[in-house]
């Protein structure tokens, strides 16, 4: 099975996804970490440009493709073989993240980034993707609150970038509703931990 987690800057997935792969691996379950952009070294290189806070210039259209290189890398090198070979596999972030930052707050098009993730990913889409969503204002607090999280080049977008970004997301979740299960990410950390592990253990059995 393929799984991924999706939200906006500081919902909190990155923690949560953590916890519950770890319930989910004492439980017996065969479990793959990826993430993106990343997930392979290939694709961790094009993280690097990505994310660094330098590249402020980096083209919107530009900034879509390398995110699309770099997901199909992590599916070739990791995802596919790992799902081939029986694991389930959970990934932070995957295609919705690119129609909702690129797609929407970029304002490039959803269909036209859509176009190039199919390209990518020979049309793959995770069976389920959490959706943790939070007001952009309480997110944005959280990452300044956390000193220990990389503030990378998208926590330096405008709020309104963000609001559409979140925006964007929900109006996916109502697409997708059979594939996207979205999340209170505002709730305290432990309740969010369990609503998640609920949420993917109804999918397993």
């Amino acid at each position: 099975m393929f799984i991924t987690l999706e939200g906006p800057e500081g919902s909190g997935k990155t923690s949560v996804m953590k916890e519950v792969i770890r319930r989910l691996i004492d439980e017996g379950h065969s479990i793959i970490e990826t993430r993106e952009p990343g997930g392979t070294e290939i694709a961790e290189q094009i993280r690097t440009i990505i994310l660094d806070r330098k590249n402020l210039k980096l083209d919107a259209r530009a900034e879509a493709l390398l995110y699309a290189a770099s997901r199909r890398q992590n599916l070739v090198e990791k995802i596919w073989p790992s799902i081939q070979a029986g694991h389930i596999v959970i990934c932070d972030r995957f295609i919705d993240s690119s129609l909702a930052y690129q797609g929407g707050a970029r304002g490039i098009g959803l269909d036209e980034v859509l176009q190039i993730n199919l390209f990518a990913t020979e049309g793959s889409f995770p069976e389920l993707t959490l959706l943790f969503d939070i007001e952009p204002e309480l997110g944005l607090k959280r990452i300044a609150q956390n000193k220990q999280r990389e503030v990378n080049r998208l926590d330096l977008e405008r709020l309104d970038f963000h609001r559409q970004v979140r925006q964007t997301y929900l109006a996916l979740a109502k697409k997708y509703p059979q594939r996207i299960v979205v999340i209170d990410a505002s709730q305290p950390l432990h309740d969010v931990i369990e609503t998640t592990y609920a949420h993917i253990k109804k999918r397993l059995t």
